[in-house]
Protein backbone atom coordinates (compact mmCIF):
# COMPACT_ATOMS: atom_id res chain seq x y z
CA UNK A 1 0.00 0.00 0.00
CA UNK A 2 1.27 3.45 -0.91
CA UNK A 3 1.04 5.81 2.02
CA UNK A 4 -0.20 9.28 1.21
CA UNK A 5 1.87 12.03 2.78
CA UNK A 6 3.02 15.52 1.83
CA UNK A 7 5.83 15.38 4.40
CA UNK A 8 9.20 14.53 2.89
CA UNK A 9 10.40 13.43 6.33
CA UNK A 10 7.68 10.77 6.49
CA UNK A 11 8.48 9.57 2.97
CA UNK A 12 12.15 9.37 4.00
CA UNK A 13 11.29 7.26 7.06
CA UNK A 14 8.94 5.00 5.08
CA UNK A 15 11.88 4.29 2.79
CA UNK A 16 14.01 3.29 5.77
CA UNK A 17 15.85 6.59 6.05
CA UNK A 18 18.61 5.38 3.73
CA UNK A 19 17.68 6.73 0.31
CA UNK A 20 20.66 7.11 -2.00
CA UNK A 21 20.87 10.61 -3.41
CA UNK A 22 19.71 12.33 -0.23
CA UNK A 23 21.45 14.08 2.65
CA UNK A 24 19.75 14.06 6.05
CA UNK A 25 20.54 15.75 9.34
CA UNK A 26 18.64 16.75 12.46
CA UNK A 27 19.24 18.85 15.53
CA UNK A 28 17.45 20.20 18.59
CA UNK A 29 16.94 23.94 18.98
CA UNK A 30 15.20 25.05 22.16
CA UNK A 31 12.07 22.86 22.36
CA UNK A 32 12.02 22.24 18.62
CA UNK A 33 13.40 19.34 16.59
CA UNK A 34 14.70 20.50 13.20
CA UNK A 35 15.19 17.89 10.46
CA UNK A 36 16.73 18.78 7.10
CA UNK A 37 16.39 16.50 4.11
CA UNK A 38 18.06 17.43 0.82
CA UNK A 39 16.81 15.39 -2.14
CA UNK A 40 19.63 15.74 -4.65
CA UNK A 41 19.07 13.15 -7.38
CA UNK A 42 16.27 12.34 -9.80
CA UNK A 43 16.23 8.74 -8.63
CA UNK A 44 15.77 9.79 -4.99
CA UNK A 45 13.00 12.18 -5.97
CA UNK A 46 11.24 9.38 -7.84
CA UNK A 47 11.64 6.94 -4.96
CA UNK A 48 10.36 9.38 -2.34
CA UNK A 49 7.74 10.83 -4.72
CA UNK A 50 8.92 14.35 -3.84
CA UNK A 51 10.59 16.95 -6.11
CA UNK A 52 14.29 17.59 -5.69
CA UNK A 53 15.10 20.28 -3.16
CA UNK A 54 15.60 21.03 0.50
CA UNK A 55 12.92 20.08 3.03
CA UNK A 56 13.04 21.40 6.59
CA UNK A 57 10.70 19.81 9.12
CA UNK A 58 10.05 21.54 12.43
CA UNK A 59 8.50 19.33 15.11
CA UNK A 60 7.24 20.20 18.59
CA UNK A 61 5.41 23.41 17.72
CA UNK A 62 4.43 25.51 20.77
CA UNK A 63 0.90 26.54 19.78
CA UNK A 64 -0.26 29.19 22.24
CA UNK A 65 -2.48 32.25 22.09
CA UNK A 66 0.29 34.83 22.39
CA UNK A 67 3.29 35.58 20.13
CA UNK A 68 5.55 36.64 22.96
CA UNK A 69 5.14 33.32 24.77
CA UNK A 70 6.95 31.58 21.92
CA UNK A 71 9.19 34.32 20.51
CA UNK A 72 12.34 32.16 20.63
CA UNK A 73 10.70 29.32 18.70
CA UNK A 74 9.22 31.72 16.14
CA UNK A 75 12.64 33.26 15.54
CA UNK A 76 14.15 29.79 15.05
CA UNK A 77 11.52 28.97 12.41
CA UNK A 78 12.12 32.38 10.83
CA UNK A 79 15.84 31.60 10.47
CA UNK A 80 15.01 28.44 8.52
CA UNK A 81 12.69 30.38 6.18
CA UNK A 82 15.18 33.23 5.69
CA UNK A 83 17.94 30.79 4.74
CA UNK A 84 15.97 29.79 1.63
CA UNK A 85 15.15 33.35 0.50
CA UNK A 86 17.13 35.83 -1.60
CA UNK A 87 18.60 38.52 0.65
CA UNK A 88 16.93 41.47 -1.08
CA UNK A 89 13.91 42.24 -3.20
CA UNK A 90 10.14 42.19 -3.01
CA UNK A 91 8.54 38.97 -1.77
CA UNK A 92 5.02 37.84 -2.66
CA UNK A 93 3.30 35.84 0.09
CA UNK A 94 0.38 33.68 -1.02
CA UNK A 95 -2.13 32.13 1.40
CA UNK A 96 -3.53 29.09 -0.40
CA UNK A 97 -6.78 27.50 0.69
CA UNK A 98 -10.48 27.87 1.40
CA UNK A 99 -11.56 29.77 4.51
CA UNK A 100 -14.94 28.02 4.40
CA UNK A 101 -13.27 24.65 5.10
CA UNK A 102 -11.37 24.83 8.39
CA UNK A 103 -8.62 22.22 7.69
CA UNK A 104 -7.93 24.04 4.40
CA UNK A 105 -7.85 27.56 5.89
CA UNK A 106 -4.23 27.56 7.13
CA UNK A 107 -2.88 29.53 4.16
CA UNK A 108 -5.35 32.44 4.13
CA UNK A 109 -5.32 32.78 7.93
CA UNK A 110 -1.51 32.79 7.96
CA UNK A 111 -1.52 35.50 5.28
CA UNK A 112 -3.76 37.62 7.52
CA UNK A 113 -0.86 37.87 10.00
CA UNK A 114 1.80 38.74 7.41
CA UNK A 115 2.66 42.44 7.15
CA UNK A 116 1.97 43.86 3.67
CA UNK A 117 4.63 46.56 3.29
CA UNK A 118 5.15 47.14 -0.45
CA UNK A 119 3.03 50.30 -0.32
CA UNK A 120 4.81 51.83 2.71
CA UNK A 121 7.45 54.13 1.32
CA UNK A 122 8.69 57.70 1.11
CA UNK A 123 8.21 60.33 3.80
CA UNK A 124 5.37 58.44 5.48
CA UNK A 125 7.63 55.44 6.00
CA UNK A 126 10.50 57.61 7.30
CA UNK A 127 8.34 59.57 9.72
CA UNK A 128 6.90 56.34 11.13
CA UNK A 129 10.34 54.75 11.47
CA UNK A 130 9.44 52.09 8.92
CA UNK A 131 11.82 53.02 6.10
CA UNK A 132 13.76 49.75 6.46
CA UNK A 133 10.83 47.45 5.77
CA UNK A 134 11.37 44.83 3.09
CA UNK A 135 8.71 45.22 0.36
CA UNK A 136 6.14 42.47 0.82
CA UNK A 137 2.89 41.84 -1.02
CA UNK A 138 0.29 39.49 0.46
CA UNK A 139 -2.59 37.76 -1.30
CA UNK A 140 -5.15 35.06 -0.51
CA UNK A 141 -6.55 34.25 -3.97
CA UNK A 142 -9.23 31.77 -2.90
CA UNK A 143 -9.67 28.44 -4.65
CA UNK A 144 -10.62 27.40 -8.16
CA UNK A 145 -14.17 26.50 -7.13
CA UNK A 146 -14.73 30.02 -5.81
CA UNK A 147 -13.02 32.07 -8.52
CA UNK A 148 -12.82 29.89 -11.63
CA UNK A 149 -9.12 30.80 -11.77
CA UNK A 150 -6.16 28.59 -10.93
CA UNK A 151 -3.96 29.93 -8.12
CA UNK A 152 -0.97 29.57 -10.43
CA UNK A 153 -2.71 31.66 -13.11
CA UNK A 154 -3.34 34.46 -10.61
CA UNK A 155 0.27 34.45 -9.42
CA UNK A 156 1.70 34.40 -12.95
CA UNK A 157 -0.48 37.38 -13.87
CA UNK A 158 1.00 39.34 -10.94
CA UNK A 159 4.67 38.57 -11.54
CA UNK A 160 5.17 41.03 -14.39
CA UNK A 161 3.73 43.89 -12.36
CA UNK A 162 5.18 43.17 -8.92
CA UNK A 163 8.49 41.69 -10.09
CA UNK A 164 9.09 39.77 -6.83
CA UNK A 165 12.39 38.02 -6.19
CA UNK A 166 10.58 35.08 -4.57
CA UNK A 167 7.19 33.69 -3.61
CA UNK A 168 6.29 32.23 -0.22
CA UNK A 169 3.26 29.96 -0.49
CA UNK A 170 1.48 28.66 2.63
CA UNK A 171 -0.92 25.73 2.39
CA UNK A 172 -2.39 22.89 4.43
CA UNK A 173 -0.80 19.46 3.99
CA UNK A 174 -1.68 15.81 4.52
CA UNK A 175 0.27 13.54 6.85
CA UNK A 176 0.67 9.81 7.25
CA UNK A 177 0.55 10.01 11.03
CA UNK A 178 -1.89 11.70 13.40
CA UNK A 179 1.07 12.60 15.62
CA UNK A 180 2.08 15.27 13.09
CA UNK A 181 -1.31 16.96 12.78
CA UNK A 182 -1.07 20.54 13.98
CA UNK A 183 2.37 19.88 15.46
CA UNK A 184 4.72 19.98 12.48
CA UNK A 185 5.74 22.56 9.88
CA UNK A 186 7.44 21.74 6.60
CA UNK A 187 9.48 24.42 4.81
CA UNK A 188 10.79 23.66 1.33
CA UNK A 189 12.45 25.35 -1.62
CA UNK A 190 10.82 22.86 -4.01
CA UNK A 191 7.58 24.84 -4.13
CA UNK A 192 4.10 23.63 -3.34
CA UNK A 193 1.10 22.01 -5.01
CA UNK A 194 -2.15 23.85 -4.11
CA UNK A 195 -4.84 21.56 -2.77
CA UNK A 196 -2.43 18.73 -1.95
CA UNK A 197 -3.71 18.47 1.62
CA UNK A 198 -7.12 17.31 0.43
CA UNK A 199 -5.81 15.35 -2.56
CA UNK A 200 -6.87 17.95 -5.13
CA UNK A 201 -3.56 18.80 -6.79
CA UNK A 202 -3.48 21.85 -9.07
CA UNK A 203 -0.72 23.53 -11.07
CA UNK A 204 2.46 23.17 -9.03
CA UNK A 205 4.07 26.42 -7.91
CA UNK A 206 7.85 26.20 -8.19
CA UNK A 207 10.84 27.82 -9.87
CA UNK A 208 10.15 25.97 -13.10
CA UNK A 209 6.57 27.25 -13.43
CA UNK A 210 7.06 30.78 -12.03
CA UNK A 211 10.69 31.51 -12.92
CA UNK A 212 11.63 32.61 -9.39
CA UNK A 213 12.28 30.73 -6.12
CA UNK A 214 9.13 29.44 -4.43
CA UNK A 215 9.28 28.64 -0.73
CA UNK A 216 6.51 26.28 0.33
CA UNK A 217 5.40 26.32 3.96
CA UNK A 218 2.78 23.90 5.22
CA UNK A 219 1.38 22.14 8.25
CA UNK A 220 -0.46 18.80 8.16
CA UNK A 221 -4.12 19.27 9.03
CA UNK A 222 -5.57 16.00 7.67
CA UNK A 223 -4.79 12.31 7.37
CA UNK A 224 -6.20 10.16 4.60
CA UNK A 225 -8.50 7.67 6.34
CA UNK A 226 -7.23 4.64 4.42
CA UNK A 227 -3.65 5.63 5.23
CA UNK A 228 -4.55 6.07 8.89
CA UNK A 229 -6.23 2.66 9.15
CA UNK A 230 -3.28 0.94 7.51
CA UNK A 231 -0.78 2.82 9.67
CA UNK A 232 -2.60 1.98 12.92
CA UNK A 233 -3.00 -1.68 11.92
CA UNK A 234 0.67 -2.08 11.07
CA UNK A 235 0.01 -2.12 7.35
CA UNK A 236 -2.67 -4.81 7.56
CA UNK A 237 -5.72 -2.61 7.06
CA UNK A 238 -6.44 -4.07 3.65
CA UNK A 239 -10.16 -4.55 4.40
CA UNK A 240 -10.71 -0.80 4.40
CA UNK A 241 -12.26 0.39 1.15
CA UNK A 242 -9.67 2.75 -0.30
CA UNK A 243 -12.19 4.02 -2.80
CA UNK A 244 -14.06 5.79 0.00
CA UNK A 245 -12.20 9.06 -0.06
CA UNK A 246 -12.45 10.11 3.58
CA UNK A 247 -10.04 12.36 5.42
CA UNK A 248 -9.57 12.69 9.18
CA UNK A 249 -8.83 15.91 11.05
CA UNK A 250 -8.50 16.67 14.81
CA UNK A 251 -11.65 17.69 16.67
CA UNK A 252 -9.84 20.83 17.89
CA UNK A 253 -8.94 21.84 14.33
CA UNK A 254 -10.42 25.35 14.70
CA UNK A 255 -8.07 26.16 17.56
CA UNK A 256 -5.09 24.51 15.84
CA UNK A 257 -5.60 26.51 12.65
CA UNK A 258 -6.05 29.76 14.56
CA UNK A 259 -2.86 29.31 16.57
CA UNK A 260 -0.70 27.72 13.87
CA UNK A 261 -1.59 30.40 11.33
CA UNK A 262 -0.50 33.14 13.75
CA UNK A 263 2.76 31.33 14.43
CA UNK A 264 3.51 30.79 10.73
CA UNK A 265 2.52 34.33 9.80
CA UNK A 266 4.71 35.81 12.50
CA UNK A 267 7.65 33.58 11.52
CA UNK A 268 7.33 34.87 7.95
CA UNK A 269 7.34 38.46 9.26
CA UNK A 270 10.53 37.80 11.23
CA UNK A 271 12.17 36.14 8.22
CA UNK A 272 11.35 39.06 5.92
CA UNK A 273 11.76 42.03 8.25
CA UNK A 274 15.14 41.33 9.80
CA UNK A 275 15.82 45.04 10.39
CA UNK A 276 13.16 45.03 13.12
CA UNK A 277 13.01 43.29 16.47
CA UNK A 278 10.47 40.65 17.38
CA UNK A 279 8.73 43.04 19.77
CA UNK A 280 8.46 45.72 17.07
CA UNK A 281 6.91 43.28 14.62
CA UNK A 282 4.55 41.84 17.22
CA UNK A 283 3.36 45.37 17.99
CA UNK A 284 2.69 46.05 14.30
CA UNK A 285 0.72 42.81 13.95
CA UNK A 286 -1.34 43.26 17.13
Amino acid sequence: MNFRTDLALEAHKINGGQTEGTVFESEKKSSLKISRLHIQSDSAAQKLEKPKGRYITVEGLPLTDHFRDVCEQIEIIAEEIAALLPENGTVLVIGIGNTDITPDALGPFSADTVLATRHIRGEIARSAGLDNLRPTAVLSPGVLGQTGIETGEIIISLLGRLKPCAVIAVDALASKSISHLGKTIQISDSGISPGSGIGNHRLRLNKETLGIPVIGIGMPTVVDAATLVSDMSGGNGTSFDRHKNFIVTPKEIDLLIERASKLIGMAINCALQQNYSFSDLAALVS
